[in-house]
């Protein structure tokens, strides 16, 4: 047989079969390789809430600060890093990951008056549009 002729055929079957995989396998590959909606944190579903508003700046009294980690549609996310910062005083712990029910606890507190504005980012990428602010008295 001709070279030409077998160098022909060959590209022929690779195009063939790159169409072929592309037609068949796109959508399996597509779907598989992009991270699952369910597994997305939404900045703006997710929620924090703290208790009490105002606290003694004594270095001690503590306010809880709770984080539920929500995807768009409110369900809750298991095991996503939740890392929060503040204006004012310390938290504890500074990161932590959500349980079962997408919660992540934290307690703050701070040695001087003041209000401390609490921020809430999820995995390092995703900022809660929701803040906290805590006056220290």
């Amino acid at each position: 047989m001709d070279k030409k002729f077998v160098s022909l055929m060959l590209v022929f079957f690779l195009a063939v079969g790159m169409f072929f995989t592309y037609t068949v396998f796109n959508t399996q590959i597509a779907s598989f390789a992009r991270a699952k909606e369910e597994s997305v944190p939404s900045s703006s579903m997710s929620l924090m809430y703290y208790w009490p508003n105002t606290q003694v700046a004594d270095g001690k009294s503590k306010v809880q600060i709770n984080v539920f980690v929500r995807n768009s549609k409110g369900l809750p996310l298991e095991n996503k890093q939740v890392t929060l910062s503040t204006s004012l005083g310390t938290i504890d712990p500074p990161v932590t990951a959500t349980d079962k029910s997408g919660l992540a606890s934290f307690d703050i507190v701070a040695g001087s008056p003041g209000h401390a504005i609490i921020t809430a980012s999820v995995d390092s990428q995703i900022q809660l549009q929701q803040k906290a602010d805590i006056e220290f008295k």
